[in-house]
């Protein structure tokens, strides 16, 4: 991370997708250009864990992370994202994005399975001391009951849909939730926003979705538009925004960026 104190960092994006192939130095450069200081680059499989490490060799604005996206249920392409980790953990800035997915899994026998995977990227979070991403969809409240009782430390909810009654036990547990770009039309991203205090959040993409038009690609730049509007929502600055987000990315993150 920059030396200054109210350095952005967009802390989830797929800057790997293909569909940045054609143009990824330019939506770097414009990223630049909006203030953002560094990029997490996360993945969902062991290709884009690949790419994310080339990607970051090239420019260094670019933080890679590696995890296994909650659909993947297979305990082989578990064990083989573990020692990807593992060899590559001084250069990996989190486990990401990794977790739980009850919109896509509905089946109770997968639902199974995605917890015991999910249980084994929080021991390898333990044992590394990597930040954990983490992957929610509909399943918000199972996420955090897991984490907590798995004694994870180290946690960012990206791009959280539940209410914040089911993420009060994260914000105790010390866990930080990022917003994405879609918070400028989302009215639960708006109340999540609310009603959960500014010490906790974090700034995120989503790259390339989640973006504050529905149907365009989005791009890391946007986090500016996060800082706006969890100012306005909260009437206060976005300098205190910036400022908050930033001190809340180093306490997670630290040297690591």
């Amino acid at each position: 991370m920059s030396s200054s104190d109210d350095t952005l960092v967009d802390v989830h994006a797929h800057i790997c997708d293909a569909d940045f192939d054609r143009d990824r130095e330019m939506v770097l450069a414009r990223a630049r250009r909006a203030g953002v200081g560094a990029v997490v680059a996360v993945g969902e499989n062991l290709s884009d864990a690949r790419k994310n490490l080339d990607l970051a060799a090239i420019d260094p604005f670019l933080k890679p992370a590696a995890g296994l996206y909650p659909t993947y249920l297979d305990l082989d392409e578990t064990e083989a994202m573990v020692a990807f980790i593992r060899t590559h953990r001084n250069r990996l800035v989190a486990i990401g994005e990794v977790g739980l997915d009850y919109w896509a899994v509905k089946e109770e026998a997968g639902k199974a399975l995605q917890r015991k995977i999910f249980r084994r990227f929080i021991e390898l979070s333990r044992e590394l001391q990597l930040p954990l991403n983490v992957h929610s969809r509909s399943a918000g409240r199972h996420a955090v009951a897991l984490l907590r009782e798995s004694g994870a430390q180290r946690v960012q909810m990206h791009a959280f849909d539940g209410n914040a009654v089911s993420a009060r036990p994260g914000v105790e547990a010390g866990y930080f939730f990022s917003i994405p770009p879609s918070v400028v039309r989302s009215r639960q991203k708006q109340k999540l926003v609310r009603q959960l205090p500014l010490a906790c959040l974090l700034a995120e993409s989503d790259s390339p979705v989640l973006g504050p038009e529905p149907g365009q690609r989005n791009e890391p730049a946007n986090i500016a538009l996060v800082i706006r509007a969890i100012a306005s929502i909260k009437a206060i600055t976005e300098e205190t925004v910036r400022d908050a987000v930033s001190q809340n990315t180093r306490q997670l993150y630290g040297r690591l960026l």
